[in-house]
C-alpha cells in the first residue's frame, strides 16, 4: 500500500470519528443536563401539584399544559388558573401577575451582558427566565468545548420541559385520584405561605412583610374579600416607595447586626 493511500485512509478514519462526535450544540446539551437535575426534582413536584390543582378546579387536561408552556410563570399560574373560573377581569389578572413576577425586571437587567450577541436564542432565554433558570445561567460558567448561548438555551429548555411535563402528569394523577383527594385547592394558599416564610427567614428586615400583612387586612375590611386585591397591591407598592429610604437604612443596620452576631 502506497503512502498516499495510507494517508487517505487515516484522514477518512479521522473524518468518520469526528462526524460521530456531537456538535457544539450537542456538547452544550450534554453539559447542561446534569446542571438542571436539582431543578427537575423541584419542578416536577410543583408541576404535579399544579396539574392536580387544575384538575380539582374542573379544568380540562390542556389548560395546565398550555398555560405551563405559554405562560411559564410558576406561582402566578396557580393564580391564573383560579382566575379562569371567575368573570372576565383582565386588569386584575394583569396587575396580579405583574406584581408576582415584577422581580424578573431585575433578572433581565442582570442578564443584559450575558444575553448580548446571542441572536434568536435571546428571545427564548428571556421568555424562559425563571428564578432557578436565572440562578444557573448567571452563576454557572459554560464548560470548555461548549457554546455559551447553546449552554444557557438548553438549561432553559430542560427546565421548561420539566415544568410542562409535571403539569401534564399532575392532571393525569388528579384524574386517577378523582373523589379521593380532599383539600387540593388549598395548595395555592400553602405555596404562598411557604414563599412568605422563606422570605421571612432569609431577610433580616421584616418591616415590609408586616406592612404587607397589615395593609392587606385593612383592605379586606374596607373592600371585602372579592375586591381587596388591587387596592392592597396598590397600597403596598405606594407605602414601600414612600418608606424606601427608611427601609434601606433599617435593612443595612439589621444586616450589620446579624453579621456582628455571627462573628461572635
Amino acid at each position: 500500500m502506497s503512502e498516499t493511500e495510507m494517508d487517505k485512509q487515516v484522514k477518512s478514519g479521522l473524518t468518520q470519528e469526528s462526524s460521530r462526535r456531537p456538535g457544539i450544540a450537542g456538547r452544550s446539551a450534554l453539559a447542561a443536563f446534569p446542571v438542571t437535575l436539582p431543578v427537575m426534582a423541584g419542578y416536577l413536584f410543583l408541576g404535579v401539584s399544579y396539574g392536580i390543582y387544575c384538575h380539582s378546579l374542573g379544568l380540562a387536561w390542556f389548560y395546565p399544559v398550555v398555560i405551563a408552556a405559554c405562560v411559564y410563570a410558576g406561582s402566578a399560574e396557580f393564580v391564573l388558573a383560579n382566575f379562569l373560573l371567575g368573570g372576565f377581569q383582565p386588569l386584575s389578572v394583569f396587575i396580579m401577575i405583574f406584581v408576582i413576577n415584577a422581580r424578573h425586571l431585575f433578572y433581565g437587567l442582570s442578564m443584559l451582558e450575558k444575553f448580548a450577541g446571542l441572536g434568536w436564542k435571546r428571545l427564548y432565554l428571556i421568555f424562559g427566565m425563571t428564578d432557578e433558570t436565572f440562578s444557573i445561567n448567571y452563576a454557572v460558567a459554560p464548560p470548555e468545548g461548549t457554546d455559551r448561548g447553546w449552554f444557557m438555551l438548553f438549561i432553559t429548555l430542560f427546565n421548561h420541559f420539566y415544568w410542562v411535563a409535571g403539569a401534564g402528569i399532575g392532571w393525569l394523577v388528579g384524574d386517577m385520584l378523582t373523589g379521593q383527594v380532599k383539600g387540593v385547592s388549598f395548595v395555592m394558599t400553602a405555596l404562598f405561605v411557604v414563599i412568605f416564610m422563606e422570605q421571612w427567614l432569609k431577610d433580616t428586615n421584616h418591616i415590609p412583610a408586616c406592612l404587607g400583612i397589615a395593609l392587606t387586612v385593612i383592605c379586606i375590611m374596607v373592600f371585602g374579600h372579592e375586591h381587596f386585591v388591587i387596592p392592597a397591591m396598590a397600597a403596598i407598592c405606594l407605602m414601600l416607595l414612600i418608606l424606601r429610604p427608611v427601609l434601606r437604612n433599617t435593612g443595612k443596620k439589621a444586616s450589620a447586626s446579624k453579621s456582628s452576631e455571627e462573628r461572635k
